[in-house]
């Protein structure tokens, strides 16, 4: 190695040195909080809603958004939003529109920025018409004092957490970002995502559950249905406690399929690579075949029809007491 190469070297090291001193010296004062270097300006705007709605509509590029059930009467929103990309609050025929006005001029989206914008939307506890929400980068959050006719979600970044029941249709999208149902009543779900995890907990569907899956786990348990359409290329599925009065049809490129004190009057499923395993509460008559691997099913004469096809894997069913 030259000696001219060594000099730079050690001039490149001792930069990185001193850059890294002083980087460390700023967020000690800065107690850590890089949100505070961040170059975009952020404030918190509180909109009051005196206006009568029943329907709610909330179209945003860049921000997590919650439901807050007040105690009282209070109806609000407020955002925590950039200066310069605000939300505009109004009411509309009855619809309560939450939208983002981007004002930015072209040099301002260049810039720093460790901080997310939040939209929280205080309602009294009641029941209220559609919610629709079409979010690019954001969670979604409602909680369980809260109930709609339906309900309409589309998110291409970020999660999804829904307490709340519907009495017709739920119907959630993302991109990327789990879906997590928890103890609610509904008409029906209609759940997808590309890359991410399905939960469904303690539901109880009027009508059809349908789940669509890239990749990513789905588990439902205590969930009571007319038919469960479950379709994936990668990921597991795990039904525990889940009873459907009509029919399961579950369909998996790779992964594995366990059943757990479930049962429907007919069940489907496929898989390419995957194990099928678990207990049913019902005697069936079994159709299956596995092109390689084991099957183990009871030798039943009477039942509604079991139909289980794999590539790859094993088939082990047994049946239990509900």
């Amino acid at each position: 190695m030259s000696k001219s190469v060594k000099i730079w070297l050690a001039a490149a090291a001792v930069l990185t040195l001193v850059g890294g001193i002083i980087f460390l010296s700023v967020m000690f004062f800065l107690k850590w909080d890089f949100g505070k270097l961040s170059t975009n300006k952020y404030e918190t705007n509180n909109y009051e809603i005196s206006e009568d709605f029943r329907s709610i509509a909330i179209d945003t590029d860049t921000a997590d958004i919650k439901f807050v059930a007040s105690e009282d009467s209070e109806r609000r929103v407020t955002c925590y939003e950039q200066k310069n990309m605000k939300h505009e609050v109004l009411v509309n025929d009855g619809v309560l529109t939450v939208r983002v006005n981007d004002t930015r001029k072209w040099y301002e989206y260049i810039g720093i920025n460790f901080r997310s914008p939040k939209i929280t939307v205080f309602l009294p506890k009641g029941e209220y018409g559609t919610l629709t929400v079409d979010s690019e980068t954001g969670n979604v959050e409602i909680p369980k004092d809260l109930v709609f006719e339906s309900m309409d979600i589309t998110e291409s970044t970020g999660k999804v957490v829904n307490r709340a029941s519907v009495s017709g249709k739920v119907k959630i999208k993302t991109s990327t970002g789990n879906i997590r149902i928890e103890d609610i009543s509904a008409g029906s779900l209609e759940l997808s995502v590309s890359t991410g995890k399905v939960s469904v907990l303690g539901v109880t569907c009027a009508d059809n559950i349908k789940i669509k899956v890239s990749t990513g786990d789905t588990v439902l348990e205590n969930v009571e249905c007319k038919s469960l359409v479950s379709k994936g290329s990668t990921g597991d599925i795990s039904l525990t406690k889940v009873v459907a009065s009509n029919d399961f049809s579950i369909e998996r490129s790779t992964g594995n399929i366990k059943f757990k004190a479930s049962d429907a009057a007919e069940i489907y499923v496929k898989t390419d690579t995957g194990n099928v395993k678990g207990d049913l509460l019902s005697s069936k008559i079994f159709v299956t075949k596995s092109d390689t691997g084991s099957v183990n099913v009871p030798e039943t004469t009477t039942g509604g029809k079991c139909k289980i096809t794999t590539d790859t894997g094993n088939i082990k069913i047994t049946f239990t007491e509900s």
